[in-house]
């Protein structure tokens, strides 16, 4: 059957989600999640709607792709796709041609874990590997266990004080300047922001020190961290270890059969926080860099 790429209208985010819902798997690698698109959405949903591409067979979406930035493309493909030598080519030829609409000209990449026929359709037109990232998973069949921190959930309707500690705890862990409030309601106002669970997490002395966002697929599914972050003025206290925590239970909590992440391998504080949590290490992937 043909396949055709569109990209798609704010009306279509909510049901793409549903998609990429059901193709998250705790036995399949990581890969796009409706997280992402979440997360994304806190620069607006018509930045989101645009900045996504959908390769549809018979008029299902069978893969999705969001350009999470200049010349970087984070897909999402359906398990049963993943072999799919004819939407690989599409996809492969879609992503290679600057002219086709896709990436720009110039570097560009493309992260596609468990994609093995586009990988290897990429590699075919001279794509070569990127630094690698690992993804980590907790199982949370057995209850979370305890932690130290003071967790506050940060919503919608939550203190403005609540709401400024959390921005300001994100913003540091990132080098980010802080006070974009108005991201946070642009993300809050998505159709995807039933989605999402932003923790705050603050130490004995009630001060700010780590914040995370879960947000899940369903039950039964993979659920995942984005972002998370501790303050850098108060790291090496064991705040990264219990937030990962709190995620989780959280996640527990909204039926997720798992959380997961993935970080830069040489990331290696973030790294070895989420092991200290119960995450589990899984093979490394690489992107894609077009020559």
């Amino acid at each position: 059957m043909p396949i055709d790429r569109s990209t798609p209208a704010v009306a279509d985010l909510h049901a793409l989600a549903i998609a990429l819902d059901a193709w998250q798997r705790p036995d399949a690698p990581l890969q796009l999640h409706a997280g992402d698109l979440g997360w994304h959405a806190r620069l607006g949903a018509e930045t989101t709607a645009a900045a996504l591409r959908v390769w549809r067979r018979d008029e299902r979406p069978v893969a999705v792709g969001l350009l999470d930035g200049p010349g970087l493309v984070r897909l999402g493909i359906a398990p049963e796709a993943h072999d799919d030598a004819e939407l690989a080519a599409r996809i492969a030829d879609d992503l290679h041609d600057p002219d086709a609409g896709v990436l720009p000209e110039g570097p560009a990449a493309v992260e596609a874990r468990g994609a093995d026929a586009l990988l290897a359709a990429l590699a075919e037109r001279g794509w070569t590997e990127d630094e690698p990232w690992v993804p980590l998973v907790r199982d949370l069949a057995a209850p979370v266990e305890a932690h130290d921190l003071r967790i506050e959930v940060v919503g919608a309707d939550a203190d403005p004080a609540a709401r400024e500690a959390r921005d300001a705890v994100v913003a540091a862990s990132f080098g980010a300047p802080s006070g974009r409030s108005e991201r946070w309601v642009a993300l809050e106002s998505s159709p995807l922001a039933a989605r999402a669970h932003s923790l705050l997490g603050r130490d004995g002395e009630g001060v700010p020190v780590a914040a995370v966002t879960v947000w899940s697929a369903g039950h039964g599914r993979l659920g995942i961290l984005e972002p998370m972050g501790v303050d850098p003025a108060h790291r090496g206290r064991g705040h990264g270890r219990a937030i990962c925590l709190a995620a989780a239970a959280a996640l527990r909590d909204l039926g997720a059969s798992a959380a997961a992440v993935a970080t830069p391998s040489d990331n290696e504080g973030a790294v070895a926080a989420y092991r200290s949590a119960g995450f589990v290490a899984g093979p490394a992937s690489r992107d894609l860099l077009r020559p």
